[in-house]
């Protein structure tokens, strides 16, 4: 079981707040500008946190790898896969 650290969960919290900030701009007819700019901060955000969970994943997993003598290159090759198939 994969477990998620008080960063990774600031990290989404910090994400919550900027989508109801977008949801808020809406409501207030706010700039188009304004409002793409702020989803592409929420967007930006997304992508960090993606590559986060990946990067601690494949972390602990090459750990477990390198202690029972495993292959990791395909893990290394899961993780990049990840990261394409999220953009």
């Amino acid at each position: 079981m994969t477990t998620y650290d008080e960063d990774l969960k600031k990290r989404l919290r910090r994400m919550e707040g900027q989508i109801r900030g977008v949801l808020n701009m809406m409501e207030e007819g706010q700039h188009c500008k304004d409002v793409v700019a702020q989803i592409s901060a929420v967007r930006s955000a997304a992508d960090k946190a993606i590559a986060y969970v990946v990067a601690k994943n494949l972390e602990q997993c090459i750990r477990e790898e390198n202690a029972t003598g495993g292959d990791t290159g395909k893990l290394v090759e899961e993780a990049v896969s990840l990261l394409i198939k999220s953009r």
